[in-house]
């Protein structure tokens, strides 16, 4: 318990740094002229962004999982090679990412209800966010890498530093101070990449001038490892198809809430900052646990795993319960805090959306720390088939309750909740199986 808090609570600082810079962004947002549809393009804007990223959550997961096994090995040379291999997929794929989503991003929003109005402040904030794909990747990859060495606190201090730039950028770009212009939903954007580029290249510095550090970044094209690449992606397809999973249940609601009322997407993209700031704690717990477990599976250590997982679940639990009712009893005064109207539609939205999140988070602690083991041991198939078959069954869910049963917003969201409890039976199930030791077994 004492290990796995020791290096949960910096990945939970780094975690709940970047929810703020995104809740600073929508607050400052949420004081411009025309506020609400720029809130509402820019909850459009962030699930489009947050929909590309799934290719990256799944280089990410695999780049953990073969770290950490190196590292537990006491592979040095080995943990270098892995992270430059990745820093290659990595580059590639932000550059992709960056031309492929800003061609598409109109007909997806469109897709997705948008009107014009929305539209306009959406794409203001979108294509800026695109253009520094590599930036915002990079800083990724390299937090996940420490991650898998069991280095957390550096990536930390380099998002501590990272958010006061955001904050400073934002700012003056959002809202036309210290003599900068005053560019709205678009300066949010451009602030947060500017932010981005500056943490990349502060963590290159401080890893290469640390001779202690097990890991040591560089830019300088090499020729792929072919079968170290296939590994990555046969580990991290999974991974990355899960995020897109989640993001289509996500993106579904959006749409169906188009058709009750925009301000009830506005809610939704206020709720989804607060929801990812309650769910840091729980996240950055699992992304410990699953470096533990790749540790110790790394040294062939079965029984290790085992135990680590037994204290996440009690350590995630706990804290996920805790945050839930906090979430319950302190909603109105929490979505306040974005400028939203007491008395107003959107605000009493966002009460519903984030109380029904409070409701869930029991189930969610205890479910996203089986899931740090599952993809801790690289048993990533086993998060897709869970996600997957719960997804296909939430979707249609929230249809019936929202429109033919007549509960609207409520009855859209209300499907969310209801579909950790599923999640975490099924999980309970594999992990009590015990696939994922032989998998894990066969990664090392």
């Amino acid at each position: 318990m004492r290990r796995l808090f020791d290096l949960s609570w910096p990945i939970i600082g780094l975690n709940a740094l970047q929810v703020v810079a995104l809740a600073v962004d929508t607050a400052m947002v949420g004081r411009t002229p025309q506020a609400a549809a720029a809130l509402t393009g820019m909850g459009y804007a962030s699930q489009l962004f947050f929909l590309l990223m799934v290719a990256m959550i799944g280089l990410t997961v695999g780049t953990v999982a073969f770290i950490a096994r190196a590292h537990g090995a006491r592979q040095r040379e080995r943990v270098q090679h892995i992270l430059h291999q990745s820093t290659q997929l990595t580059v590639m794929l932000g550059i992709a990412v960056a031309i492929v989503g800003n061609l598409a991003a109109v007909p997806l929003m469109r897709l997705l209800g948008s009107d014009d109005a929305a539209m306009e402040h959406g794409l203001a904030y979108l294509r800026p966010m695109l253009v520094g794909t590599v930036f915002n990747y990079l800083s990724i990859l390299y937090a996940a890498a420490l991650r898998g060495t069991g280095n957390t606190r550096l990536a930390f201090v380099v998002a501590l530093v990272m958010n006061g730039l955001n904050f400073v950028f934002n700012y003056g770009l959002i809202l036309g101070n210290f003599g900068l212009p005053a560019l709205g939903i678009g300066g949010a954007a451009y602030g947060t990449v500017l932010a981005q580029l500056c943490a990349v290249v502060m963590m290159i510095v401080m890893l290469r001038r640390d001779p202690e550090s097990a890991l040591e970044p560089s830019l300088v094209p090499r020729p792929f490892d072919r079968p170290l690449v296939a590994d990555l992606v046969r580990i991290g397809w999974p991974a990355g198809a899960n995020m897109l999973v989640l993001n289509a249940g996500f993106l579904s609601i959006v749409g169906m809430l188009a058709r009750i009322d925009q301000g009830a997407v506005a809610a939704h993209g206020i709720g989804l900052r607060v929801q990812a700031l309650a769910f840091v704690p729980g996240l950055a717990i699992s992304q410990a646990l699953g470096a533990m477990v790749g540790n110790a599976l790394g040294g062939g250590r079965v029984d290790e795993a085992r135990q680590i997982l037994r204290a996440g679940i009690i350590l995630c639990g706990s804290v996920m319960t805790t945050l839930g009712l906090l979430l319950v009893a302190a909603a109105s005064p929490l979505v306040s805090v974005f400028g939203v109207t007491v008395g107003s539609p959107v605000h009493a939205y966002a009460i519903q959306w984030m109380q029904l999140l409070g409701f869930a988070m029991p189930f969610v602690g205890v479910f996203i720390a089986q899931t740090g083991l599952l993809s801790g041991a690289g048993a990533t198939r086993i998060n897709l088939r869970i996600n997957t078959a719960v997804t296909i069954l939430q979707i249609p869910a929230s249809y019936v309750l929202g429109f033919p049963l007549g509960l609207g917003a409520w009855g859209i969201w209300a499907a969310f909740p209801l579909s950790f409890s599923f999640k975490l039976i099924w999980a309970s199930w594999e992990v009590r199986r015990g696939a994922w030791a032989i998998t894990g077994t066969q990664v090392a």
